[in-house]
């Protein structure tokens, strides 16, 4: 059944989904994120590098919503699985899942389909609800990523390493996704296409 006008993702809006659009905006979006995994910088205290993946999955996911948001991602870490260059600063292989920051990549699939339910019930088209979305999609990600971290660093250790240095950026990222999507379903009514109003 097609997606009725209260829960169309920005994706569904610009045009109508076939499984062959479905595809290539799954595989678009996993390299999109890819490329944002690049973007890296590397605190000498802790294996957890600082990269714009977060951001990435808080947009993916918004736009393309649930079942394919989570496709995407679960496409981004199948290509670094395989040995693809596509993970932080460009890892690769299944040892980047085994590890200290597998769970970090792990939060992303459960982030995705928590910001893509919430954005298919009309939370990306106000502020205040899609600051909301995208917390809750960081908490699940730091969640999973402190889960696998433990197993490899002390527990006094874990929230230094694995949380406190990175809520600062994590708020900087989730207030630029926040910003973008309520300013692209706007963009739509400027073109004749007005954004239903949410839940």
């Amino acid at each position: 059944m097609a997606a009725n006008a209260r829960t169309q993702t920005l994706a569904q809006r610009f045009g109508a989904t076939t499984a062959a659009t479905d595809g290539v905006a799954i595989v678009a979006a996993s390299l999109f994120l890819a490329a944002l995994s690049q973007v890296e910088i590397r605190l000498p205290w802790t294996p957890v590098p600082v990269t714009l993946q977060t951001f990435g999955v808080f947009v993916i996911a918004a736009a393309l919503g649930a079942r394919r948001g989570v496709a995407a991602v679960l496409a981004y870490i199948a290509q670094g699985a395989a040995g693809l260059p596509v993970f932080a600063g460009g890892g690769a292989g299944v040892g980047h899942l085994l590890g200290p920051t597998g769970g970090y990549l792990a939060g992303f699939v459960g982030a995705a389909a928590l910001i893509g339910c919430l954005a298919e019930r009309g939370w990306d088209r106000s502020l205040l609800r899609s600051f909301a979305a995208m917390f809750c999609g960081a908490v699940v990600i730091f969640a999973c990523g402190l889960l696998q971290l433990s197993w490899f660093v002390p527990t006094r250790d874990l929230l230094a390493l694995g949380l406190i240095p990175f809520v600062p950026g994590a708020l900087l990222k989730i207030t630029l996704a926040t910003l973008l999507l309520p300013m692209l379903w706007n963009s739509l009514g400027r073109f004749g296409t007005r954004p239903p109003a949410a839940r």
